[in-house]
């Protein structure tokens, strides 16, 4: 059949009949809050570059798991940031550290809410790279120890997931042995499988204060023209036992989610980054384009690219903005 028997416009003339037919949707579920906690505040502060995102004190990130709470969200992702660093990162695996604290209070007070540590060291060391420096040059083996200590001390803060985002070498495997060697075998693993080497990341740099003093993050994050290597790197999580595979940034790299999703049975997510949020704000605020158009319709390409979840600086907005459990276009 064709035209003009066939008429396609047929299904987009009633706005019921087009929410009816469409075949992906924005669901609250998929949506994680990305929290940053910041030790030493007496009150929140708001991160410059990324207007309505705060970092927020020990107090005030209750208020906001809340809130969220309220609001349908079940998930966050936490970053900490401690007081002081160092070079070693000894405060990153401490049970007293920040992100410890924060874990077991926000599990405390909102229970049902799924809390998930993000594990790096960029925001512990001084020198602000995802792992220990050696004569200039990022250590693996040496990195991927103390990793595996980190994610252990958030399991025992109570953390639901953990997900290590450091991109070096068998991390996952460290982390999934230590785990299971202290009785948290049942504990998921949301690995950053694919994380690339982005532009894209400048504004989350200043809200978790982890700019590299030196050099780049190049070594280690993914090449940005490389999709071969992606399928590659999230193989070889699967392989060391993440149950979850996370592609970053998500804005540009559809194809990524896509090809993995393709690939792997488990669940795909994506994290839309502080860089694809800030250039959506700053042109909002020009009155460029519409801020929650462009985000519903930002978001909607990531779940057609077969994201399973989305990580997003815009979960709080998208539930305030649409209500149900449902976010339509």
């Amino acid at each position: 059949m064709k035209y003009p028997d066939l008429r396609l416009r047929r299904l987009r003339e009633n706005p019921l009949l087009r929410k009816m037919v469409g075949e992906h949707a924005i669901l609250k579920k998929d949506l994680i809050q990305p929290l940053f906690v910041k030790e030493g505040l007496s009150q929140s502060t708001s991160i410059a570059s990324m207007p309505g995102q705060f970092q927020f004190s020990e107090k005030d990130i209750l208020v906001e798991a809340a809130k969220l709470e309220t609001l349908g969200i079940s998930s966050v992702i936490l970053f900490g940031i401690p007081k002081t660093k160092d070079l070693n990162g000894k405060k990153a695996a401490s049970a007293g550290g920040i992100l410890q604290r924060s874990i077991a209070a926000i599990k405390k007070k909102c229970p049902k809410l799924l809390v998930i540590a993000d594990v790096c060291l960029c925001e512990y060391l001084s020198h602000g790279h995802c792992g220990h420096v050696v004569k200039g040059r990022v250590q693996n083996d040496e990195s991927v120890a103390t990793l595996a200590k980190i994610a252990l001390s958030y399991a025992r803060a109570g953390a639901d997931v953990v997900a290590p985002s450091d991109m070096m070498d068998g991390r996952v495997a460290a982390i999934r042995r230590l785990l299971d060697k202290n009785e948290f075998k049942d504990l998921p693993i949301i690995s950053y499988a694919v994380k690339y080497a982005s532009a894209f990341y400048a504004p989350f740099r200043e809200a978790a204060e982890s700019a590299p003093a030196f050099g780049d993050r190049q070594s280690y994050q993914m090449n940005p023209a490389n999709t071969a290597e992606a399928l590659r790197e999230a193989q070889s999580d699967m392989d060391e036992g993440a149950d979850m595979l996370l592609v970053k940034p998500a804005l540009a790299y559809g194809d990524i989610i896509y090809r993995l999703k393709e690939k792997f049975s488990c669940p795909v997510g994506c994290f839309s980054v502080s860089g694809e949020y800030a250039m959506i704000k700053a042109a909002a605020q020009k009155g460029w384009i519409d801020e929650k158009k462009m985000v519903l319709e930002t978001h909607l390409a990531m779940k057609r690219a077969g994201a399973s979840f989305i990580m997003t600086y815009w979960a709080k907005d998208l539930a305030r903005w649409r209500s149900g459990d449902v976010i339509h276009v």
